[in-house]
């Protein structure tokens, strides 16, 4: 490593050591798929469609 620009003390440069040695030592797993969204946790399951108004809105009102 070196430095191009400016004057690090050595605390600076130590933070600097430590972040990148974190860094490289992380345990990189590969990405998993994510498990199939139940069709009841969907979030449009709870927005409905209007289907009708008046005399006949109670025969829409169960769908």
């Amino acid at each position: 490593m070196r430095v191009v620009r400016g004057a690090p003390d050595d605390v600076e440069v130590a933070a600097l050591v430590a972040s990148l040695a974190a860094v490289a030592s992380r345990d990189v797993e590969p990405a998993t798929e994510a498990a199939p969204r139940s069709e009841w946790a969907r979030p449009l399951r709870a927005v409905h469609a209007t289907r009708a108004a008046g005399a006949d809105a109670w025969r829409w009102s169960l769908r």
